[in-house]
């Protein structure tokens, strides 16, 4: 099955209702964050068993794939790397890399680099992603901090905290919302290594930010953060 037949399943699963609601939940208008990208309007559970009954579409066939308008299309590629990630790692996760232009919208850096980028570099030097958290790059900043969610699955937190240092004064709340994020999950295995990091910093951290991080606290101390009393 070749990525004729898999972009044919696509365009016959599209929904133009589903596709108005996606277009407007991913901000795709003027100036917004997902501005200009297309929706067919497929749920992730079809897009998933399309990746799956086409995961040996061939590498030039994943990159048209990848590079469509169409946001669905861009993630049955993803998805696919995803799979065929772990026989060929260097493969795929070049790939990745190389086509990040591509992976231009939140649900596609979140479901997908934690299993390329993140497993790639568990062992390896991780310089990439200090250079992708200093881009100018939206969502190469958000790849630098959601692919550390496998470190911290492993107990290895100084890269998100390094990483989140260097975010805290990003504009946007993407970034905000992410960095949270990969704070909360450093706290639900290690809390007294995410309080070490907020003692220092929470004061100066995006209240979105802040609020993602804290989540998980009880009521009482996550007033105490919000209110500045720590």
């Amino acid at each position: 099955m070749g990525l004729v037949e898999a972009k044919k399943e696509l365009q016959e699963l599209s929904d133009t209702e589903r596709a108005r609601k996606l277009s407007r939940f991913f901000k795709t208008g003027k100036g917004e964050y997902g501005e200009g990208d297309l929706f067919l309007g497929i749920t992730v559970p079809k897009i998933r068993k399309v990746a799956k009954e086409h995961k040996e579409i061939n590498v030039d066939g994943l990159v048209s794939l990848l590079s469509s308008p169409y946001h669905e299309e861009r993630m049955t590629a993803l998805i696919i790397m995803t799979l065929r990630y772990p026989r060929d790692k260097d493969t795929f996760y070049r790939l990745y890399i190389d086509n990040t232009e591509y992976i231009n919208n939140w649900d596609l850096v979140d479901v997908t680099c934690p299993r390329i980028v993140g497993d790639y570099l568990l062992d390896k030097p991780r310089g990439l992603l200090y250079e992708f958290a200093d881009s100018s790059d939206l969502w190469k900043k958000r790849i630098a901090i959601i692919s550390t969610l496998t470190f911290i699955r492993s107990n290895q937190y100084a890269d998100t905290l390094r990483l989140s240092e260097i975010l805290l004064d990003d504009t946007h709340d993407l970034i905000h919302k992410a960095v949270g994020w990969m704070l909360r999950e450093v706290g639900n295995r290690s809390k007294k290594t995410e309080a070490g990091f907020l003692k220092k910093h929470y004061q100066a951290m995006p209240r979105t930010m802040l609020r993602y991080a804290i989540e998980k606290f009880p009521e009482a101390e996550r007033k105490n953060y919000l209110n500045g009393e720590i």
